[in-house]
């Protein structure tokens, strides 16, 4: 069996790669581009995000074939999470902080209710 006769399991893929370039797109310069002026920053991550949405667009449309939008956006949300807390802790050295674990348990709460039938 392919990666494309599972649509969930290739949404969550593309979208926590879509996320993984607009994590970098919108926080990354934070870290490597203080110096410069804020609209270099901007073209710069204009550069990254174009990637985040060429596999996000169709990530989306894979995964709204099997999930309502609603299930779609929590899922995101969580993959979202899950492609900041390394991030922010791994690339930008912030601490782990307990919030990042009760912001998981909000949102696994958000997926319960969301996906329950």
């Amino acid at each position: 069996m392919s990666i494309t006769s599972h649509p969930i399991l290739t949404t969550v893929l593309m979208l926590a790669a879509s996320n993984l370039f607009m994590t970098f797109a919108w926080y990354g310069h934070l870290k490597h581009l203080g110096a410069q002026p804020w609209w270099i920053a901007a073209l710069i991550a204009w550069g990254i995000a174009l990637f985040e949405y060429l596999i996000q667009v169709p990530a989306n449309r894979i995964g709204f074939s099997v999930m309502s939008l609603a299930q779609l956006k929590i899922m995101q949300e969580v993959i979202t999470l899950a492609v900041f807390v390394p991030f922010a802790v791994l690339y930008m050295g912030e601490e782990v902080k307990m919030n990042y674990l009760y912001a998981a348990a909000c949102l696994m709460g958000a997926v319960y209710f969301i996906f329950r039938s």
